[in-house]
């Protein structure tokens, strides 16, 4: 991929964005905030308990502006390097589910390609946190609506770890909206 496919994949994660931003923007018009409930008592960790600061952002957010900050890291949990040798990519894998799943798999030995748009601090967050796992993560920005950037992300993937063994499609926007009626 040339530097100039690159530029032009990096503006259209942003066009993306700016698209996702809007379309939330008018669900958050029509939308009654949710109902606050009780934290969970799930394990050995103290969790946090409500009532929390309101928080709203654009999409995508970002977790790293989140307070509290999201658990996802489940360090309880010891990997039994059942993946250990794998090379996995994971879209989406720098926040939500995404990023449980990344750390958990390089915790059970897999090298980690975070394909994300435009979140580029929690990218790096997570980039830092399968390195503390004790293992390699590439991270690969831009857009997978785009069959080139997806060609291109598996050949950087190949290329840096020379083999890919493990796709989780978890990239998505959520449409938050207030009954199943509702129409964008």
């Amino acid at each position: 991929m040339t530097d100039k496919h690159m530029q032009a994949e990096a503006q259209q994660a942003e066009k993306t964005a700016a698209e996702h931003r809007k379309i939330q923007a008018k669900i958050d018009a029509r939308e009654s905030p949710p109902e606050k409930k009780d934290a969970p008592q799930t394990g050995a960790r103290q969790y946090p308990v409500p009532p929390f600061e309101e928080q709203h952002q654009t999409k995508p957010g970002s977790e790293e502006l989140l307070n509290p900050a999201p658990m996802y890291d489940a360090p309880y949990w010891k990997g039994s390097g059942k993946l250990e040798g794998n090379v996995a990519i994971i879209t989406g894998g720098d926040s939500g589910i995404g990023r449980a799943i990344a750390v958990l798999f390089a915790r059970e030995g897999a090298k980690i390609a975070i394909v994300y748009l435009s979140e580029h601090e929690d990218a790096e967050q997570m980039r830092l946190a399968i390195a503390n796992e004790g293992q390699d993560c590439l991270l690969i920005p831009g857009d997978v609506t785009d069959r080139e950037f997806c060609e291109a992300a598996i050949d950087q993937t190949v290329q840096k770890f020379g083999r890919l063994d493990v796709l989780i499609n978890n990239a998505a926007f959520q449409l938050h909206v207030v009954s199943t009626d509702s129409r964008i």
